[in-house]
């Protein structure tokens, strides 16, 4: 059976004091069990604090990921981006070191004058020498490659299913709208989660949920509330409670917790009681 952990990106809006410790609490008093501590400006959280908010979270039972920061692009021209985007990297994945998190998203690269292939083994190369010195430095978590909506970035889903077979400790972070997006508003659910399963054995999909604006006919990455259906969450649920594989779902659209629970209804009504 499917263990399904789910929760927003960020504190809760409705959280009183903006503040991750009390966004935890506040994420448990809402009946959802995991949050995505959100590094999208910088990497400011002292490793004291990484640590409080993750004996917090375990006494709790709430699982924890982070997302790093915006400014990352591995495939960048100038070697100083590229370094400092790894700093950036390496950082996030020290916080979440600290507080026991599962995984980091990163929006890892955008193609720019290079092609995709070229890209890709750029990604390869840096991103390599990121996991060495965190596998150096004892950093257990992973590195979750962001699927992404913009043509223009590397995270198509199979880019991010392949470079996850190529390094170890990164897994793929799968953004559903954004790939849904990617491919023109079609997904199909129950094929990314068993190509998941049967080309990578892994046992927990880390991943975000929203739904996407649609702007002159096209699908363009601004999120909005679940309501929208772009994509839709019932079929994802439904293939999710088909197989035995657990998943984080993080709520990213504008509603947070409103949505959150929007969804944890929806997988209610399909029969799964979540603790």
């Amino acid at each position: 059976m499917a263990k399904i952990y789910l929760g927003t990106a960020g504190i809760p809006l409705s959280t009183k004091a903006k503040d991750t410790i009390e966004g935890i609490k506040r994420i448990r008093e809402l009946g959802l069990n995991a949050m995505e501590v959100e590094f999208v400006q910088g990497v400011r959280m002292k490793i004291e604090k990484a640590r409080g908010a993750g004996n917090i979270a375990k006494n709790l039972n709430v699982r924890l990921s982070v997302h790093a920061p915006y400014f990352i692009n591995l495939c960048s021209e100038d070697k100083e981006k590229v370094n400092s985007s790894k700093k950036r990297i390496l950082d996030s994945a020290d916080r979440a070191n600290a507080m026991n998190a599962d995984a980091i998203a990163i929006h890892i690269a955008f193609y720019g004058k290079m092609s995709p292939e070229e890209c890709y083994s750029r990604v390869k190369s840096e991103l390599g020498e990121v996991v060495d010195i965190a596998k150096d430095n004892e950093i257990k978590v992973k590195f979750g490659i962001e699927t992404m909506a913009k043509e223009t970035a590397f995270g198509t889903i199979d880019e991010v299913i392949s470079i996850s077979k190529e390094i170890k400790n990164v897994v793929p972070y799968i953004d559903w709208a954004h790939t849904f997006g990617r491919q023109g508003g079609k997904i199909d659910y129950g094929d990314i989660i068993d190509r998941l399963i049967k080309e990578l054995n892994i046992s927990h999909i880390n991943s975000h949920f929203e739904s996407l604006e649609i702007r002159n006919g096209k699908y363009v990455d601004v999120h909005r509330s679940i309501i929208y259906n772009t994509p839709p969450f019932e079929p994802l649920a439904k293939e999710i409670l088909k197989r035995d594989i657990s998943i984080t779902l993080i709520c990213e659209s504008p509603e947070l917790e409103k949505d959150a629970l929007i969804m944890k209804n929806v997988i209610e009504k399909l029969g799964y009681k979540f603790d």
